[in-house]
């Protein structure tokens, strides 16, 4: 499975732009992988007090367009999160779009990163989300959720074997990003599909570096800290493999987790 991972620069606030942009690097993507992902809030960036003006709906119009390219290019989107609407809130969410363009999947984040203001204008979520894709399972999560372990295990339990991250994660704690991120696919052995943005906010410069890492923890393919479209392979079968070699699934003890 040929997976891209669009490492774009987003510029807060500059949604037209951006979202003309990200559409191009999408369809630029779908000529080349079976699934594409996009990073977090990549319409808006963090100009979070212009959320209420810019949110979607589900059938608005970045979605739509996201839609068109994986029926014509016959490939799976992963939208990357963006603000929208759903019975009177607004949440970070992202959405799975098939190769037929139907929406087969939706998670809305679910830890709030409270340093950046975010639960003052978006609603929590309140499940965590898997879907088809091809012959396995995916998972989604969302940027800060990339510290709670507990979700990446439920996730996998729930029989995701790759699970995605669209991220906005400061170079200030870029070694972090590195670092969860191997843990969170050696701990469950599946892999973790994390695609951050590049540019800056302020004093916040994004760190890039978008990873495919394997369920051994070895990194598959790793954007700079440059704009880039980051190529890799999956090979899901080999998540088998990896549980037959270190049986740490069978030699847990879930009875004294609680």
């Amino acid at each position: 499975m040929k997976v891209a991972l669009i490492q774009m620069r987003v510029v807060a606030g500059n949604v037209i732009e951006n979202r003309a942009h990200g559409l191009a690097l999408a369809a630029e993507a779908a000529q080349k992988a079976e699934v594409i992902v996009l990073p977090e809030i990549w319409t808006i960036g963090y100009a979070l007090k212009e959320i209420e003006q810019w949110a979607e709906e589900e059938t608005g119009p970045t979605i739509t367009a996201l839609q068109l390219i994986a029926r014509q290019s016959q490939v799976t989107i992963i939208t990357g999160s963006l603000p929208y609407r759903r019975d009177g809130k607004i949440y970070n969410g992202a959405f799975v779009i098939n190769p037929a363009g139907e929406i087969i999947g939706d998670y809305q984040k679910v830890h709030l990163f409270n340093l950046m203001g975010e639960q003052r204008f978006f609603a929590a979520g309140s499940k965590r989300c898997t879907f088809e894709l091809q012959h396995t399972t995916g998972g989604l999560t969302i940027c800060y959720d990339l510290r709670f372990p507990e979700l990446f295990r439920a996730t996998t339990q729930d029989g995701a074997t790759v699970i995605f991250l669209p991220a906005e994660w400061p170079a200030s704690r870029g070694s972090h990003w590195r670092t969860l991120i191997q843990a969170r696919a050696i701990e469950n052995q599946i892999y973790i599909c994390a695609v951050n943005c590049v540019g800056q906010h302020r004093e916040n410069t994004f760190y890039g570096h978008s990873m495919i890492v394997s369920p051994n923890g070895d990194i598959v393919a790793e954007g700079t800290d440059e704009e880039a479209i980051i190529y890799g392979e999956l090979d899901t079968g080999i998540v088998e493999q990896v549980r037959k070699g270190m049986s740490v699934w069978q030699d847990r003890r879930p009875e004294l987790y609680r």
